[in-house]
Formats: structure tokens, sequence, C-alpha cells
């Protein structure tokens, strides 16, 4: 599987797209803590990182038969 690090560049004061869906998910208290010093370090809000990081999971996805 594919090694390569997701970079999260700092977040330059764009808002608001369209297109979007929204639904709840359950995580983990730790997991919401490492996404707000994620979130902290990037001026990026939790939502933001949680679509990079679905788009790069997806991108990066092997399904094994």
């Amino acid at each position: 599987m594919d090694k390569t690090p997701l970079i999260i560049k700092k977040r330059k004061n764009l808002k608001g797209e369209d297109g979007h869906k929204t639904f709840s998910v359950r995580i983990k208290d730790e997991t919401v803590v490492n996404l707000d010093s994620i979130a902290t370090q990037t001026g990026r809000t939790r939502n933001e990182l949680v679509n990079i990081f679905l788009d790069y999971a997806i991108a990066h996805c092997e399904i094994e038969e």
C-alpha cells in the first residue's frame, strides 16, 4: 500500500462551496482530540479535515478479493 504522507496545507480563507451532503458519524473521543489539534495547527475546520482525509483514503484505497 502507498505510504505517501498526507500533507495538509494551512487554510487560505476560502469558504462556502455547494454540492455537499450532511450526515452524522460517530467518532472516538481520541480522534476528535486529534482532529482538533490538526485543525488548530492548520486553521482548517474539522469538516474540512474530514473531507480531506476521506478524499485521500478513497484515492488510496485498495480492495482485496
